[in-house]
């Protein structure tokens, strides 16, 4: 799924010469508390309700303020983990899209491109997951699905992340056909591997957001 294919129509595109009382109306019939904002069709960044509210003038218009956010963009053919990314790095709710030549084309969403991820196979696909930490120098996918593999245990997917910043730690991230991940964990820690987290179906003591929002952090996207 690309950046395109996850624009929002629903949320348009604020101009410079917009007044805020504009842009707190859309806010409020989208319920969203941030908008884009273009001049000469080029994305200039995002005016919040938090900088309206303060400035207390709805007469003010949008070239008044200090907009933030001006680099946070994807473009088009861009995946939806770089979204996820970009909005997490920038503690924003929408991502706004350029094309090759950064005009804008619209936004997405952090909630929109979430949602997406969630229906893939890898998330939707009934079995468990489980977080190796290891150092990047010692990682060898081939060597670890040959171990798990050995236990009839098939891996429908991998993601690779780092949870510190110029680090050799990585955490990797497992998706198993098995909810039982108790032989896998065995046969990992008998090879000297760190599970450091596991997750399956068969424990519902957590919701659902909340065991997506415990994935995300190991993710580190």
């Amino acid at each position: 799924m690309i950046a395109e294919s996850l624009i929002n129509q629903m949320i348009p595109a604020l101009k410079l010469k917009d007044l805020s009382k504009k842009a707190i109306i859309w806010m409020e019939e989208l319920k969203v508390n941030q908008l884009p904002v273009i001049e000469g069709g080029k994305f200039k960044g995002l005016i919040t309700e938090e900088m309206i509210l303060d400035a207390n003038d709805l007469k003010k218009p949008v070239s008044e303020y200090q907009l933030t956010s001006e680099n946070t963009y994807v473009s088009v053919n861009q995946h939806y983990f770089d979204i996820l990314k970009v909005a997490l790095e920038n503690s924003v709710q929408i991502v706004a899209v350029v094309d090759e030549s950064k005009n804008f084309i619209g936004v997405t969403s952090y909630e929109y491109a979430l949602s997406e991820f969630a229906k893939t196979i890898t998330i939707q696909s009934p079995g468990g997951i489980v977080v190796v930490s290891l150092k990047q120098r010692d990682y060898l996918l081939s060597e670890i699905s040959r171990i798990i593999e050995s236990d009839n245990v098939k891996i429908l997917g991998a993601y690779v992340s780092s949870p510190y910043s110029n680090s050799d730690d990585i955490y990797l991230t497992l998706k198993l056909n098995v909810n039982d991940l108790s032989k896998v964990i065995a046969s990992l820690e008998r090879f000297n591997y760190d599970v450091v987290a596991k997750f399956n179906d068969i424990d519902r003591t957590e919701t659902t957001q909340e065991r997506i929002d415990h994935l995300m952090r190991y993710l580190n996207i």
